[in-house]
């Protein structure tokens, strides 16, 4: 039964989540976090840092990692397949229109209107993960987490290395939170 659950949920967010992983990340929080209550608003933002650092795409390391939590290695591939199956479904059917398509000022209206949605669901992510809306739940983000977030800003500004700045961060957590 807990396939089935993982299968529909992660159905829903890959057919759902429009604009790639971090625009994914408030539709997957609200349906494994809040609907579905597998894993805490902690556990989630640990699974984002995670599948952050990690090569490919965040919304399919995200569902390895909760499909793993909740159901271990067979979960995992179940929430896997079941968030990259509309997206290659959706591709495999466009693919044939797409030279026809690809001109078409409707389709290039309707995407440039995405745009911007795209734009609010990923700082809906941010804020759902700032400030967490479950029960007694408090958010995650401290002052540490705000200093290294400034730190890590300039540092970015500063046009240093981004696996420097990954590694380095990953240091601090360590050593701040352990």
């Amino acid at each position: 039964m807990i396939y089935l659950q993982l299968f529909i949920s992660y159905l829903k967010i890959g057919f759902f989540g429009f604009g790639g992983g971090y625009a994914m990340l408030s539709l997957i929080q609200h349906e494994i976090v809040e609907e579905q209550g597998w894993i805490t608003v902690s556990q989630f933002a640990d699974i984002v840092a995670i599948s952050q650092m990690t090569p490919g795409p965040i919304a399919i390391n995200s569902a390895t990692y909760i499909g793993y939590t909740v159901a271990g290695f067979w979960g995992s591939v179940v929430a896997t397949v079941a968030v990259c199956l509309p997206a290659l479904t959706v591709m495999l059917a466009l693919t044939k229109f797409f030279i026809r398509l690809k001109d078409n000022k409707y389709m290039h209206s309707t995407l440039t209107a995405m745009k911007p949605v795209v734009v609010g669901m990923i700082i809906a992510a941010a804020l759902l993960l700032i400030f967490p809306q479950q029960g007694d739940q408090s958010s995650f983000i401290d002052h540490w987490s705000w200093i290294l977030f400034g730190l890590t800003l300039y540092a970015s500004y500063r046009k240093v290395n981004p696996i420097l700045l990954i590694v380095l961060s990953a240091i601090a957590g360590i050593v701040i939170y352990s």
